[in-house]
């Protein structure tokens, strides 16, 4: 059986919700000067989007290299690596001033963030299992709030001046400091040498696969809401660039607000009643934001997508990392094979529909999405 040694008290807690925080303070930071990055390098938004892609490459790698190494390896030492190169690689990468260490650093930027995802949420859930109680929402709530973080430091940096590879340098010296006091409380899970001969395909059981597939329906629900409902507000409708970029804050301002109080709420239902409940309530925003084209419906509809998406994923995940005899390690790297392609396939599905017929109807496809989700919760087993 896996072993997993988890410490009881608030430092466990608080160094995994550190790593949490590291990972969405070094996205936000990065993603608010990207304006910044891309005219010190010297490229122009089509080509900028051709560029970015580069982090694909990157997000391939760490899935073979993670799926392959979890449960297997010291999943401390994994996430305590991937943790250290994204702290490392956020400055390198917002310093970058040529095409080819742009590149470079995009591809280390996605090595090292999946390779952080499976190993961190594996953390979470055996802390959540050590206290007895849900705290996977909690968890990724200081994601959420490490996000907004670094996008307001980005946001005062860029205002006074400070050049995007300094901002990212103090912040990682600063967390980094923080992981050091913190990083010896993280809990850790090593697999039995019988677990170490498991063969990869015995790991996706049918509930796997379920989980798997709903968190891809789930990622592909957040990764159009993320990237067009500010392009809804400000071209479909007309409102102007600083009420689509509201638009969007409403629906991550949700996202953390769900992810604070998800917890109680899961505890009372349940988890497969929340997740369903939740999709729901996504089919529900996507409803109100677009049945009548206005500002007010499409600010409150992606406020209600963000409250329903909050805690699915956290959910989601800590189901899969409860499954028997699969480690919990094992399960959560199913999760993250299936949802890294929803929330990458998003953006480009719903433009291309939005081109073929119009972005409201593209919208629409979320909510698609989410009812069937939806209907795959009838098959899960919270045993």
């Amino acid at each position: 059986m896996t072993a997993t040694a988890v410490p009881s008290d608030l430092r466990a807690r608080l160094a995994v919700g550190l790593v949490f925080v590291i990972l969405g303070s070094t996205q936000g930071g990065w993603m608010a000067r990207i304006p910044a990055i891309r005219d010190q390098v010297g490229l122009d938004t089509a080509r900028w989007g051709v560029v970015s892609s580069a982090s694909a490459v990157g997000d391939l790698v760490a899935l073979a290299l993670v799926t392959v190494l979890i449960g297997r390896v010291s999943t401390r030492l994994l996430c305590l690596a991937a943790t250290v190169l994204v702290l490392l690689n956020a400055p390198v990468l917002a310093g970058a001033s040529a095409v080819p260490a742009l590149v470079l650093g995009l591809a280390v930027w996605g090595l090292s963030a999946t390779s952080l995802n499976t190993p961190v949420n594996t953390l979470a859930v055996a802390t959540e299992h050590a206290h007895g109680r849900p705290l996977m929402s909690r968890f990724h709530a200081c994601y959420s709030c490490g996000v907004l973080a670094g996008g307001a430091l980005g946001t005062l940096a860029a205002a006074v001046g400070v050049s995007p590879g300094l901002q990212l340098a103090v912040s990682s010296t600063v967390l980094g400091a923080l992981l050091l006091t913190l990083g010896g409380r993280l809990p850790d899970e090593t697999a039995s040498p019988a677990e170490r001969r498991r063969p990869l395909k015995d790991r996706f059981t049918p509930q796997l696969v379920l989980l798997a597939s709903i968190a891809f329906l789930a990622s592909f629900v957040e990764g159009a809401a993320s990237q067009w409902s500010s392009v809804f507000t400000a071209d479909y409708l007309d409102a102007g660039a600083a009420l689509g970029a509201a638009t969007y804050t409403c629906f991550t301002v949700a996202i953390l607000a769900g992810r604070l109080v998800g917890d109680r709420f899961v505890a009372r239902l349940g988890r497969r009643l929340y997740v369903r409940m939740s999709l729901l309530t996504v089919v529900l925003g996507t409803a109100v934001g677009l049945a009548h084209p206005g500002l007010t419906f499409a600010l409150a509809g992606f406020t209600i997508v963000g409250l329903g998406l909050a805690c699915v994923m956290p959910v989601v995940i800590a189901l899969a990392g409860r499954q028997p005899e699969v480690p919990p390690g094992e399960g959560v790297s199913v999760i993250t094979i299936g949802q890294w392609p929803g929330f990458l396939l998003a953006g480009p599905a719903v433009g291309l529909l939005a081109g073929a017929t119009s972005l409201r109807l593209a919208l629409a496809t979320p909510a698609v999405a989410a009812l069937a989700a939806a209907g795959l919760t009838r098959r899960l087993s919270t045993a």
